[in-house]
C-alpha cells in the first residue's frame, strides 16, 4: 500500500499551510513531492474565481452606470464612489491580459446582469434600458461620470 502524500494530507487540514509548502517544494524543484492533482485543481479554481470576479464587478459597475445615466436626479456620492471603487478594482484585475480579454468577452452577459440589478435598484422596468450594452469596455472602465 502506498502511503498518502503528506502534502495532500496538509491540504485537507490547512489550505494556507499547503500553499506555503507547495510553493517551497516548487522553489526547491522537489516536484516529486508536490501534490500535482490538487495543485492543478487549485489553479483551475483560482482562474475560474478570477473570471467570475471580473464578471460580477463588471455587472455591478454597469448597473451603477445605468443608474447614473437613467436617474440623473438621484445622483449621489454613494453611486459615484461605487463607480470609482469598481473601476479601481477592475483596473487591478485587468492588469492580466487574459482577464482583460475575458472582460471584453463577457461584457454583453455582464450588461444583462447589470440591467437586472439596475432595474431592481431603481424600480425602472428593464425595458427602459438599451437592449444591448451602449458602452465599450473602455467607456465602462474610464468614461464619465467619474
Amino acid at each position: 500500500m502506498v502511503a498518502p502524500n503528506p502534502v495532500a494530507t496538509l491540504y485537507a487540514t490547512d489550505e494556507t499551510g499547503w500553499l506555503d509548502r507547495t510553493a517551497d517544494l516548487v522553489r526547491d524543484r522537489r516536484l516529486a513531492e508536490v501534490d500535482l492533482d490538487t495543485l492543478a485543481e487549485y489553479l483551475t479554481d483560482m482562474a475560474r474565481r478570477d473570471r467570475r470576479e471580473v464578471g460580477s464587478r463588471l455587472a455591478l459597475l454597469l448597473a451603477h452606470l445605468l443608474k447614473w445615466e437613467f436617474q440623473p436626479e438621484r445622483h449621489s456620492g454613494s453611486w459615484r464612489a461605487t463607480i470609482e471603487v469598481q473601476r479601481q478594482e477592475m483596473a487591478e484585475l485587468l492588469e492580466s491580459g487574459t482577464l482583460r480579454n475575458h472582460a471584453a468577452e463577457v461584457l454583453a452577459k455582464a450588461y444583462e446582469n447589470g440591467v437586472r440589478q439596475a432595474a431592481a435598484e431603481t424600480g425602472l422596468d428593464a425595458t427602459v434600458f438599451p437592449a444591448e450594452c451602449p458602452y465599450s469596455l473602455e467607456q465602462v472602465l474610464e468614461g464619465e461620470p467619474v
